[in-house]
């Protein structure tokens, strides 16, 4: 019987640690009152939402390259707040409007990622949020500390 409430205790025990263990995570000068966080970390992983890459003013740079960078800029700056770095990341997926922009956003991403460049789809969708031709989702992962 002791046995058994002390297993019961444990498994109540970790079932909050769960619970209080998935946090948002807003960058500074970042907004979560959409419907969604700009990142959740749960446990040692870290969500980041889809981002569109736009100048501090808000705007779709008109340059893609520029767009790509701001869009990686932006996800870096959720990476950093949670406490993770880009070497951290472990999966990404990337959305684009135009399937011909391919080649030219891995010019800009490959100057991003370091080897071993983390697992990722790329996929071409008919419309994102305004005039972005891209968005891009990280996921990163931390080893837990021993």
């Amino acid at each position: 019987m002791r046995s058994l409430i002390l297993c019961v205790l444990a498994l109540s025990g970790s079932l909050v640690l769960s619970g209080a263990d998935k946090v948002a995570v807003v960058p500074d000068g970042a907004s979560a009152s959409g419907p969604f966080s700009p990142g959740i970390r749960a446990g040692d992983t870290l969500y980041c939402s889809g981002q569109v890459g736009r100048t501090k003013d808000g705007k779709i740079p008109e340059n893609f390259e520029d767009e790509v960078k701001a869009a990686l800029d932006a996800a870096n700056e959720i990476l950093k707040k949670g406490g993770y770095t880009i070497e951290d990341v472990v999966s990404a997926q990337v959305y684009l409007t135009d399937m011909e922009l391919f080649s030219r956003m891995n010019a800009v991403y490959t100057k991003y990622f370091p080897e071993p460049r983390p697992a990722r789809t790329t996929v071409g969708v008919a419309k994102l949020v305004g005039t972005a031709k891209i968005e891009i989702t990280l996921t990163a992962w931390k080893r837990p500390a021993r």
